[in-house]
């Protein structure tokens, strides 16, 4: 008997609902020949129903989201609803209410694909960066007294404990161990200016390797050293674990090696509960409706969530198809310039796989 597994979409705004399109038709076709099924169920939530309702997200929508076993996500941000309204009240929300405390972020250069690091190729762009996803800034710490005075103060303070990091660094240790390819595991930090915050994490991350892992090797990076070593030797990196913050900004520095915002995917991870599965790139609205933005990145996305589900054969399938079509197939990855419209990348996947 087929094991079936139930999936919330989320279309969301802009190009986001043409993405999903085609990584759903590429789920359809690896769950065929992989023997799973899926459930899809379509949630509205996005800036159309903002501008309908005044509401981002309904309350019952966390409770919602835990009937299933994963979420998949096209993309958030309307052009006539103010930036940050919509992220926080969907993205944010949905992260921390599932306590997806995990963001990975596969960095990984497929064939055919250009890099603006010179001399540099799919041997040398391959690592993972885990993200921890529920404290640091965002975690709502702070305020702002004076507001609109010449003496205005703004706090927003960096919050972890103990207990974040540890679960953080073990999901990273793991993967390093999973992986198995180097077995590194480098803490991205700033322990000579964020002395309080990165002793915490640097401390955590030498007792649990040393008590936990010693098959991993571990290395410290600076965030700032880590940003040079990711455009001249990523080849060094295997797995790196950071906070919120640095892996919100060294993810998106990853995204341009690998060739964009149109091949990079990344997973909101709560091991033990639901994750959300969504293509980096944003919801793109000039080119809504115009059949032309680059699937891939919604399609590997897709495969990240098999992944997560335990298919790891359907999702293998699905990342050994893309690098096919970027070897052989696509001129370019950008909106207008693959050679093919999005339909017809979707298509080309999914025959692949």
């Amino acid at each position: 008997m087929s094991k079936t597994y139930k999936v919330a979409v989320i279309g969301g705004d802009g190009t986001g609902p043409e993405v999903v399109r085609e990584a759903i038709k590429v789920l359809q076709v690896a769950s065929r020949r992989h023997g799973f099924t899926l459930d899809l169920q379509d949630f509205d939530f996005g800036g159309a129903r903002y501008l309908r309702t005044g509401e981002a997200l309904p309350d019952s929508a966390a409770d919602e989201m835990r009937q299933f076993n994963a979420i998949l996500l096209g993309a958030i941000g309307h052009p006539d609803v103010k930036p940050g309204i919509l992220e926080k009240g969907i993205l944010l929300r949905l992260r921390f209410e599932l306590d997806q405390y995990i963001n990975l972020r596969p960095v990984k250069l497929f064939p055919g694909v250009e890099t603006p690091i010179k001399n540099k190729g799919p041997a040398e762009i391959d690592y993972v960066v885990v993200r921890e996803n529920t404290g640091d800034l965002y975690s709502g710490v702070g305020g702002v007294s004076l507001k609109g005075t010449p003496h205005e103060v703004a706090v927003q303070s960096a919050v972890y404990n103990r207990f974040q990091v540890d679960r953080c660094l073990k999901y990273a240790f793991e993967c390093a161990r999973k992986r198995g390819k180097k077995k590194t595991l480098a803490l991205c930090g700033k322990t000579n200016v964020l002395t309080y915050l990165y002793d915490l994490w640097e401390r955590a991350f030498h007792e649990m390797g040393a008590a936990e892992y010693p098959d991993i090797k571990r290395e410290y990076y600076h965030v700032d050293a880590t940003c040079m070593w990711m455009i001249k030797n990523p080849e060094w990196f295997d797995v790196i674990v950071t906070g919120n913050m640095f892996g919100d900004i060294i993810t998106d520095l990853g995204a341009m090696t690998q060739g964009g915002m149109g091949i990079a995917a990344g997973g909101n991870i709560n091991p033990a509960g639901v994750s959300m599965f969504e293509p980096i790139g944003g919801s793109a609205p000039k080119y809504t409706g115009k059949n032309v933005i680059n699937p891939l990145a919604a399609i590997c996305a897709a495969g990240m969530m098999l992944e997560t589900l335990g298919e790891a054969k359907a999702a293998a399938a699905i990342e050994a198809a893309v690098a096919d079509v970027t070897a052989h197939k696509l001129k370019s990855l950008g909106a207008g310039q693959m050679g093919f419209s999005t339909t017809e990348v979707g298509d080309l996947v999914a025959e692949r796989v």
